[in-house]
């Protein structure tokens, strides 16, 4: 969630977030790159966010070959894309066009602005709004 702040937020786009599978972008917990998920963190979570963290920046619980996380069902409510509404204090109505900044600004940190990854993620952006527009 590289920069990602509830400041950022577009309540005039209809956006529809959706998990992207294979992605873990949001596993890479490098405590200097991730400032803004630490300032919302209390100091339980802070812990608990800090223990994840493997020497290589992910979190330990990421599966790198299968890209999926080994905890998902167990894994912290900060991991949970519906904790961002409180956490970074955003309107309910807000939360997919939030999320949908949060994701894209990660992704594009963690794998690129080209890559096939972002460019999944955008295309199931616009498939949703296409269906959301129906």
């Amino acid at each position: 969630m590289t920069g990602c702040h509830s400041s950022t937020v577009n309540p005039q786009r209809a956006a529809v977030w959706q998990c992207m599978s294979n992605c873990g972008a949001c596993c890479r917990l490098a405590p200097d790159e991730r400032h803004e998920a630490l300032e919302v963190l209390n100091e339980s979570q802070i812990k608990t966010y800090m223990d994840l963290v493997s020497n290589d920046g992910w979190c330990r619980f990421y599966d790198t070959g299968s890209r999926k996380c080994k905890i998902y069902e167990d894994r912290p409510d900060f991991c949970k894309v519906a904790s961002l509404i409180s956490l970074f204090r955003v309107e309910k109505e807000q939360a997919d066009d939030f999320a949908c900044k949060c994701c894209t600004q990660q992704i594009k940190s963690i794998y690129g602005s080209r890559s096939k990854e972002i460019k999944r993620f955008k295309k199931i952006l616009r498939m949703n709004s296409n269906n959301m527009s129906r």
